[in-house]
């Protein structure tokens, strides 16, 4: 009677472990959203890896790609609670933290789980012709010379405009000293820039770009151009200031313009509320990190993902759930 006894509560055991087994399988599925940028583009294949990553660690599981106006507009998604998680550039994240305009006040409200890239480097390409012209070598060299330069950034409320400006503001130079030599500053989309370079109506281009980016190849082809490096003085201030990080571009990497360059470069990061719960954090930096050969296969360009890398975010700090994550498996 006993052993029939035993054998009762051993089955009502098992069924029980069953069930809570299947619970914790059925909680740890998430039905999550991540705000991105427009529909098309780098970030929706992210947001389309982000997906593949959990889904993979967790099945079951959804992560939908939100579109938005972007990183800055992801702060404000994010502080505001309409999505789980967002795709942030570091520099923005430095900007809303320190309450620095666009922002009116501090947000305080983010953190991050991991690193999606750190190579989206500031490129300062110039005409051949105008820089041998005025004897220009470096981005320094324009404050000395002070030469009638026409300068295409990005758009006014674009994170590679705020990083352009702070450049020069490095460097001592206003877009009222350029006016005054007899130069411009246009504030252009990325696509308007390599056309006013290509038809000779911009002197120099300055933006966050993939090394060896399609639109940089193409302008190439049309119009002779230099790539400027920057002194690590330059480098220093401009990532004190602004959140990013300094960045070579290698030698080599343009006919055109052989020599190593050093400049700064705007990374993005998977960031969330500082308030998520901490296990969820967590149990998501695992996915990401666990399955980083899956966001490094969305495109060419993220072929340099590691888990090193994803762990490498300073500018705010990482998520406790995360921060726990990348100390157990020793990235921290």
């Amino acid at each position: 009677m006993m052993i029939k006894t035993i054998k009762h509560w051993l089955i009502v055991l098992a069924a029980v472990s069953t069930l809570a087994i299947a619970s914790q399988a059925r909680a740890e599925s998430y039905n999550m959203t991540v705000a991105g940028a427009s529909p098309g583009g780098l970030w929706s294949l992210l947001g389309a890896g982000i997906d593949a990553s959990v889904k993979k660690a967790y099945p079951g599981s959804t992560i939908t790609y939100q579109t938005s106006g972007g990183g800055i507009a992801n702060v404000g998604v994010l502080d505001r609670d309409q999505a789980d998680m967002a795709l942030i550039h570091d520099a923005e994240m430095l900007l809303a933290e320190s309450g620095s305009a666009p922002f009116r006040e501090p947000i305080t409200s983010l953190s991050v789980l991991s690193y999606m890239y750190t190579w989206a480097p500031m490129q300062a390409l110039m005409r051949n012709s105008f820089a041998e012209e005025y004897g220009i070598e470096s981005f320094e060299d324009i404050a000395e010379v002070k030469p009638p330069i026409v300068v295409a950034i990005n758009r006014r409320g674009n994170i590679a405009s705020s990083v352009a400006e702070e450049m020069f503001k490095a460097i001592g130079v206003t877009a009222d000293d350029i006016k005054s030599w007899g130069g411009e500053l246009i504030y252009a989309a990325s696509d308007e820039q390599m056309s006013l370079i290509q038809d000779r109506r911009a002197d120099m281009i300055l933006n966050s770009l993939f090394v060896r980016h399609s639109s940089i190849m193409q302008a190439g082809n049309s119009v002779e151009l230099t790539l400027l490096p920057l002194a690590q003085s330059t480098i220093d201030t401009v990532n004190t200031n602004s959140g990013t990080i300094a960045f070579t571009i290698p030698a080599e990497t343009y006919e055109w313009s052989p020599a190593e360059v050093n400049t700064v470069s705007l990374g993005a990061a998977l960031a969330v509320r500082a308030d998520m719960d901490e296990q969820t954090a967590y149990n998501l930096t695992k996915a990401l990190f666990e399955n980083y050969q899956t966001l490094a296969g969305v495109h060419p360009a993220m072929a340099a993902l590691t888990p090193e890398v994803m762990a490498s975010v300073e500018a705010v700090p990482y998520h406790k759930g995360a921060l726990r994550y990348l100390t157990e498996a020793g990235l921290k």
